[in-house]
């Protein structure tokens, strides 16, 4: 075969590869939207993340169940840790994530979330001992003074609820860069697929456990579009997402696929102007083009 004919044929594997991650990305991000769809309905974050995993569960443990009778079985030492990072970063992120939801605009959500690689960052600079280079703290500048912006604009629009949304939202961020920090040794040892089945498993249980904890038996009858959003929610913006992001990794790596996810945040800004009605102003299209410029500029970071 010749290297022109292999060529072509790698150019279109890279641009598959690529399509798949942004569609997870768009995906994943569509969570904000459906929650604020499900809001209306007078749902509150418990019973939406309830949903939210109880449907995702059995897809979940499937593969659970499939990579426990195909892989090698866990040492206890890493059982606990696969519950320790089932809490940390998908039951806690993303509880306090819908939570903040509640009072914060979709776009707004999906920015501070996007601010995850910078918290890694830092985290790693102040704990870990990390140098960081000129251009790594031009580009937490930039896409700190971006949601800055967006910020100001949606407490002006929507009132003092949006510092207690944005912090919720916040910390469901730094909940979610902790957990990239603690599974980065686990993933090499135990397979990102097997990885995020067992956690997933785990988050799905707690969020199920704290139901029946805060909630009564009975509000689990909802609206009938409430179960139609949440299986959406499910199904679309968790399951699929997070296996199609799987998928570019292995086709185009980790550094292009978490670029190709910066279209999250534009793709939830222009979602929520399409479907909530939420306003696209000038200061927001700003503050986005500074958000994505600065994690661009980390994601180019050669470590």
């Amino acid at each position: 075969m010749t290297s022109s004919a292999i060529q072509p044929s790698a150019r279109q594997a890279f641009l598959t590869g690529l399509a798949i991650a942004i569609v997870g990305a768009i995906f994943f991000s569509a969570k904000a939207i459906v929650a604020k769809l499900i809001y209306r309905y007078q749902v509150d974050a418990v019973t939406l993340i309830t949903f939210r995993m109880l449907f995702s569960l059995p897809f979940f443990a499937v593969v659970a169940v499939w990579k426990a009778r195909t892989a090698v079985p866990l040492s206890n030492s890493d059982r606990g840790r696969i519950v320790v990072l089932g809490l940390l970063g998908y039951y806690l992120s993303s509880f306090l994530d819908f939570l903040g939801l509640q009072y914060i605009s979709a776009g707004l959500e999906r920015l501070i979330l996007f601010l995850t690689p910078s918290f890694v960052l830092l985290i790693s600079f102040f704990f870990l001992k990390k140098k960081i280079s000129l251009v790594e703290w031009l580009a937490l500048g930039a896409a700190y003074l971006g949601t800055v912006l967006v910020l100001m604009h949606d407490a002006q629009a929507s009132g003092t609820n949006v510092a207690l949304g944005s912090a919720l939202v916040l910390a469901s961020a730094i909940s979610y860069a902790l957990y990239l920090l603690m599974s980065g040794e686990l993933v090499a040892r135990v397979g990102a697929l097997r990885l995020v089945a067992y956690a997933m498993c785990v988050s799905s249980v707690a969020c199920i456990v704290q139901f029946f904890l805060l909630r009564l038996p009975a509000e689990l009858l909802q609206p009938m579009p409430v179960y139609g959003l949440s299986m959406i929610n499910a199904v679309f913006c968790t399951v699929l997402p997070v296996f199609l992001t799987m998928i570019a990794v292995e086709r185009i790596g980790p550094a292009t696929t978490s670029q190709a996810g910066m279209v999250g945040p534009v793709s939830t800004l222009f979602m929520g102007a399409m479907i909530l009605d939420e306003p696209i102003t000038a200061i927001q299209l700003a503050g986005t083009t500074l958000v994505l410029s600065g994690i661009y500029l980390l994601s180019k970071k050669k470590t």
